[in-house]
């Protein structure tokens, strides 16, 4: 079978919103309780500025999906962020900068009998070369070790810490937010 990777526009994307929040809730495991909140939050995605999707597919099905916008700081999530910089310590002069000029990653997943296929890898990079920022940055779930199949991608794409066990508001998880400088 032939895996394609292929660039979404924002119609395309809010178009196929429902066929991908279910590879989201498939891949992280969450209830189907929360599939029309999703679906009607990436579809507000796409007005973000320099809005970008990919999707992985072998011609019949989708497989897999990435997506994210230039961050900033009206967003929740560049808020939390900067929260948990100044709850450790503040943010540091090289920080500050990457939070001026960063793609967020918003979203990335595979369907779970594609994982460890290299998929995601080429979903990511395919989604990082049309970021047009200075760098990239994500959050992921901690897991122990770091022994999943996100934190092996996102390390073997040069993604490094920024911070490390950190929960956001109305989230009983920690999570990394990591970072990689961009070309």
């Amino acid at each position: 079978m032939t895996i394609k990777i292929q660039l979404l526009s924002a119609l395309e994307f809010s178009s196929i919103a429902p066929l991908l929040v279910n590879i989201y809730l498939e891949a992280m495991g969450y209830t189907t309780v929360i599939r029309d909140s999703r679906i009607k939050a990436w579809r507000q995605a796409i007005q973000e500025k320099n809005f970008q999707a990919v999707c992985a597919h072998d011609g019949t099905h989708v497989l897999g999906v990435a997506y994210g916008y230039h961050g900033h700081r009206e967003q929740w999530w560049d808020q939390e962020v900067r929260r948990g910089l100044r709850e450790r310590g503040g943010a540091t002069t090289d920080q500050l900068f990457m939070l001026n000029d960063y793609f967020s990653v918003t979203e990335i997943h595979v369907t779970p009998t594609y994982q460890g296929q290299g998929i995601g890898h080429q979903l990511l990079t395919m989604l990082l070369e049309n970021a047009h920022a200075s760098y990239a940055l994500l959050s992921t779930p901690e897991v122990i070790a770091e022994n999943n199949n996100a934190f092996h991608l996102y390390r073997s794409l040069g993604f490094t810490d920024l911070i490390r066990q950190f929960y956001f508001r109305g989230d009983t998880r920690p999570f990394a937010i990591m970072a990689k400088p961009l070309p």
